[in-house]
């Protein structure tokens, strides 16, 4: 994932990279926004078997 390859784990699921657009965030305490830059961020999806087995255990 480092290099910026997806994960692939054959019965358990997937990590993938997902990119975040940017945004505006805001600071309250100072009563100013920033712009959150575009980032990359780790996520994790479950393969269909299983999800299955964890329902049916």
């Amino acid at each position: 994932m480092v290099n910026g390859e997806n994960v692939y784990l054959r019965g358990f699921g997937s990590f993938i990279i997902k990119e975040r657009a940017e945004k505006t965030g805001r600071n309250i305490s100072k009563n100013t926004t920033i712009i959150i830059p575009a980032h990359n961020i780790p996520a994790f999806k479950p393969a269909k078997s299983f999800v299955n087995q964890v329902k049916n255990a």
